[in-house]
């Protein structure tokens, strides 16, 4: 194929102009799903990187007799796997496949959270500030369930936002 070359005002050879109105506009309605998707990898990127630490937590906060909490390792494998389910949604537009790392994720994290609450150490320091040094991967981990809740809900909402604009607009009758 032959390209046309830009004339030094930036209007391609072979046109004066005049053929504006037969040039094709996009959609805004196109524009907002690939700023959305866009948006989307950032959040699953900063989200994985989260669910990442949690799973490192989850090893470095176990003792030698008890082993791994299956709480926190339930949620960080599900938050994972959600992710993965994800980002396969985003990359392929595959709106099921979006809802589902939605519903996934927000499982995994309410369970870190009920991981959390049930360690009670927020509570332990509040009362007692002077036994922070022990319990500082606790904080770390109760720190890193808040961060994860908020981007959360920023996944939450840029996904929501992104189906609806994929999905084809309904008709008026």
């Amino acid at each position: 194929m032959q390209q046309r070359k830009s004339t030094a005002s930036g209007r391609p050879s072979g046109t004066d102009g005049s053929d504006f109105s037969y040039r094709m506009v996009v959609d805004s309605r196109y524009t907002k799903v690939a700023r959305g998707k866009s948006r989307l990898s950032k959040l699953i990127f900063a989200q994985a990187a989260i669910q990442l630490i949690g799973l490192l937590f989850t090893f470095v906060l176990n003792s030698k007799e008890e082993g791994p909490n299956p709480l926190s390792l339930s949620s960080a494998s599900l938050g994972l796997v959600s992710l993965i389910i994800g980002e396969l949604g985003r990359k392929r537009s595959r709106v099921s496949l979006l809802r589902v790392c939605v519903v996934a994720s927000s499982i995994a994290l309410l369970l870190s959270v009920f991981s959390v609450v049930r360690t009670n150490s927020i509570l332990e320091v509040i009362n007692n500030p002077s036994i922070w040094e022990p319990k500082k991967f606790e904080l770390l981990e109760t720190a890193r369930v808040l961060l994860g809740s908020s981007v959360q809900i920023f996944l939450v909402s840029t996904t929501i936002s992104l189906v609806h604009n994929m999905s084809p607009p309904k008709k008026s009758s």
